[in-house]
Parts: structure tokens; sequence; C-alpha cells
């Protein structure tokens, strides 16, 4: 089994203790949207609670992403109609 990584945004630690408690009954299923919805599905109670104990301080709001999602594009810029 492969260890989880520990959370690397507040966000992400957030998501991974509301998937958490769902996992644990104390918050409903159909409250879960986006990225905890799919922690939920995806991940074990172990690895949540690894995912959601990681310490926010020093933690980013958002983590960066590692490429980048836009990239550009040469030639002409269209003209709006």
């Amino acid at each position: 089994m492969e260890i989880p990584m520990p959370a690397r945004s507040k966000k992400q630690q957030m998501a991974a203790g509301a998937a958490l408690a769902a996992k644990r009954g104390k918050r409903s299923k159909s409250s879960l949207r986006g990225a905890s919805r799919g922690m939920y599905r995806s991940m074990s109670e172990r690895e949540l609670r690894r995912m959601a104990k990681t310490k926010r301080k020093g933690k980013p709001t958002r983590a960066r992403k590692t490429s980048s999602r836009r990239k550009t594009r040469g030639g002409r810029k269209r003209r709006s109609r």
C-alpha cells in the first residue's frame, strides 16, 4: 500500500477533513462537493486521517500547479464579432 502524502495546501487539508467526517458518519455524504467528494470515494479512512491532520501553519491557501495550464499561442489574436 502506498503511503499518502501530507496535504499540500490549506484547502486540501480542509477537504480531507470533510471527507473524513463523512467516512466516520459525522457528516452526510451528500454535503460533500468537489475535491472532498473525490477523496471520500478514492481514499481510505487511514489515508484521509493522515492528510487531514497536516498542520496548516506555513501552507499556502491553494497549492501551485507544477505546469502552466495556459500555453500561449503564436499568431494573431481573434477579434470578437
